[in-house]
């Protein structure tokens, strides 16, 4: 394995290029490979069964590639497949859940943490797994789907979303939550209308950022970190439309999502 092989990051849609635009943040010097499952996203409803058949599909697709290692991005994928992936493939692998527990565990002032997620992930109780080493921590759970709904019509405002982020967000309040997972990589993108609802007191760990520390760390214990400023290359890939995804993927994180292409997995 060489340091100078890209980073190839899976999704089952557009939140993990939250993960991406922190990978881009904090290892700016290297390649990265992105697969977006947009034509059978969200993979939220689905069963777990079905969510690890797809992420594996995917995450082959980004090995035949040749990458150096491989970035889980989505919570999901990561609660039904990391087991399977590490045993299947020989390079380092980062997932979502763990980062953000650890991240939560930190930051926590009461030991009450809340988790939104998507059904799949809640019903994994990977979160749970996540968190059965600290025994102070009460854990509050509670899925959050439409709000992956509003982030891929590329909505984050507005009466309708202000008033499910409301009825997501009062178990958490009414547990007296100190602090929230946003346990799915498409919620960062709804942090606004998340912050507003619980207010400034609640620290919000975002997955997408703690993962892309988790790889910064995984990457330098394998000595396969590029050190030196160089013009990095990325590039997109979708299962659905390509110009789709390249117009809702720069509309919410930016210009970097160009020349997406379209594959069948």
């Amino acid at each position: 394995m060489t340091a100078h092989l890209p980073i190839g990051v899976f999704d089952s849609g557009f939140g993990g290029l939250t993960v991406v635009r922190s990978l881009v943040e904090q290892l700016p010097n290297e390649d990265l490979i992105y697969l977006g499952d947009t034509a059978r996203a969200p993979y939220g409803p689905r069963s777990i069964a079905e969510v690890r058949k797809y992420a594996l599909q995917g995450l082959d697709f980004l090995v035949e590639q040749g990458v150096k290692a491989l970035v889980i991005a989505c919570n999901s994928a990561s609660s039904a497949a990391v087991r399977d992936a590490r045993e299947r493939y020989s390079v380092p692998i980062t997932e979502v859940v763990l980062p953000a527990a650890s991240r939560a565990v930190s930051a926590t002032r009461n030991g009450s943490v809340g988790v939104i997620a998507t059904r799949s992930t809640v019903a994994s109780g990977s979160y749970d797994e996540a968190f059965a080493v600290a025994k102070h921590i009460t854990l509050t759970k509670q899925a959050a789907p439409r709000f992956v709904e509003f982030v891929e019509a590329g909505v984050t405002g507005g009466d309708e979303l202000l008033g499910a982020a409301r009825e997501y967000l009062a178990p958490i309040q009414a547990a007296g939550c100190d602090t929230l997972i946003l346990g799915c990589t498409h919620y960062p993108l709804l942090s606004g209308v998340i912050n507003f609802v619980l207010g400034n007191s609640v620290t919000l760990v975002s997955s997408a950022e703690a993962c892309a520390q988790s790889t910064y760390g995984q990457l330098t214990q394998a000595m396969l970190l590029r050190h030196q400023p160089r013009a990095a290359t990325r590039t997109f890939y979708t299962t659905g439309d390509a110009s789709d995804f390249q117009g809702i993927g720069r509309r919410l994180v930016g210009g970097f999502v160009t020349d997406a292409r379209r594959i069948t997995l």
